[in-house]
């Protein structure tokens, strides 16, 4: 089987994100622009991944994932330049080199490989993936002969007025052949107007010389937008909700109120689960099956909730774990706390799990009951069917014994009988 290589082009400035954060780190659903496209090159099987990196290049490089080759492109002189910097690297691979770029979140692993196959089936030297659109302001138009065959590829400012009308543009991705691609890329002339090489220009050489160009167009042209502004990175998030929300609904997953729902990447949710108006969960969650989440509840990364959860209006967890069949309805926080199983967490319960410094663990035990409004200082354990009254302070390093009824400011044990099993105390 024919190996693949990836080349993510990622080195530009971002200069209309009006931003010091490289464009690639801005984040949609919970996730730097650059990491949803990586995704994609893992998933259609690339062996040896190089991200071409120029603005800010330190700062991406602490953010990518282990593995990733990265080279810098000293200076930037466009897509062709940035492809033959990452050649110094892959000049001895044998196989397809897949072109991305690091600002294209929207891709689809399906469609990438669609164009993977086309380019194999067909021997192709260069496939390229195409949109058809209705706004093709700064796109590149997909140029054909009268056979309809692909002879090139026209930057928007180098078009005539007739080819500025063509609808189908190009998505910036493409498929090589790397011995093709390598040894032609030093025949590309600098383009006179931006003073850049265009690896688009490869297109009109290939067909110069009567190679194969396929091209695959993209079933939902939404995949090949990139992100220049803010603007642009809203109109991607919401597609990647409404992506998220489908497929969590396809999956068994209630959402009442999608419009108001918001739910990032690499969030897991089990069958017969509800999500109530109005809430957000964060990536790097996991739900169980038949919870009921919301309205207004918000969950952050590292949260995990096991099946039959109830998290109500008003309520926060963060990092934390809630075991089976917990109840926590009411405008309470949760953070850096492991509840256990058939908990009640009671209305306006707080874990103050931060000093100032270090954040602390709040741990509570199998069949506790969390009265109303009681603030535990981290780090505080309470045992397995204890009690806290309502209003109690219990303060940092306390352990409350199994069974056991705390109440007050500062919360203490209460005496007697009370102090044990019975709950008629409170």
């Amino acid at each position: 089987m024919t190996q693949l290589a990836t080349i993510v082009l990622a080195a530009g400035k971002g200069t209309r994100m009006k931003s010091a954060t490289p464009k690639v780190l801005h984040d949609v659903c919970g996730r730097p622009l650059i990491d949803h496209v990586l995704d994609v090159a893992h998933q259609v099987g690339s062996l040896k991944t190089c991200v071409v990196l120029g603005h800010g290049i330190a700062k991406v490089q602490q953010r990518l994932p282990k593995g990733v080759l990265t080279v810098e492109q000293k200076q930037l002189l466009g897509t062709g330049d940035a492809v033959k910097t990452a050649g110094k690297f892959l000049k001895s691979f044998k196989g397809d080199i897949l072109i991305l770029c690091g600002d294209t979140p929207l891709l689809k692993a399906e469609t990438i490989k669609a164009l993977i196959n086309r380019h194999r089936s067909t021997k192709a030297v260069a496939t390229i993936l195409t949109a058809v659109v209705d706004n093709k302001t700064g796109y590149g138009r997909i140029i054909r002969n009268n056979s309809a065959k692909v002879v090139a590829i026209r930057e928007e400012n180098d078009c005539t007025e007739s080819e500025k009308d063509i609808r189908e543009i190009n998505s910036g991705v493409f498929c090589f052949n790397a011995n093709m691609l390598f040894e032609n890329l030093n025949k590309i002339k600098v383009n006179s107007r931006k003073g850049e090489y265009y690896l688009t220009d490869l297109v009109e050489l290939f067909a110069a010389q009567r190679s194969v160009i396929e091209t695959v167009t993209t079933p939902e042209p939404a995949e090949g937008l990139g992100v220049n502004t803010r603007e642009d990175l809203a109109v991607c998030a919401a597609i990647m909700r409404k992506r998220i929300l489908k497929q969590l609904m396809l999956s068994g997953v209630t959402i009442t109120d999608p419009l108001t729902t918001m739910i990032d990447s690499h969030v897991k949710i089990g069958e017969d689960t509800v999500i109530k108006p109005f809430t957000v969960i964060e990536h790097d969650v996991v739900i169980g099956k038949n919870c009921v989440i919301g309205p207004f509840a918000h969950l952050r990364p590292g949260t995990r909730i096991d099946d039959t959860v109830e998290i109500g209006n008003f309520a926060e967890v963060s990092r934390s774990t809630v075991g089976t069949g917990t109840f926590m309805k009411h405008f309470s926080f949760l953070g850096d706390a492991m509840v256990g199983r058939n908990v009640n967490i009671g209305a306006g319960t707080v874990t103050a799990n931060f000093d100032g410094k270090d954040k602390n663990r709040t741990v509570i035990g199998d069949g506790a009951f969390i009265g109303s409004d009681s603030i535990l200082v981290a780090p505080v354990k309470v045992g397995k069917k204890a009690m806290t009254g309502a209003g109690s302070v219990v303060t940092k390093g306390k352990v409350i014994p199994d069974g056991k009824i705390f109440v007050g400011m500062p919360a203490r044990l209460v005496p007697g009988p009370a102090g044990g099993t019975s709950r008629k105390a409170l």
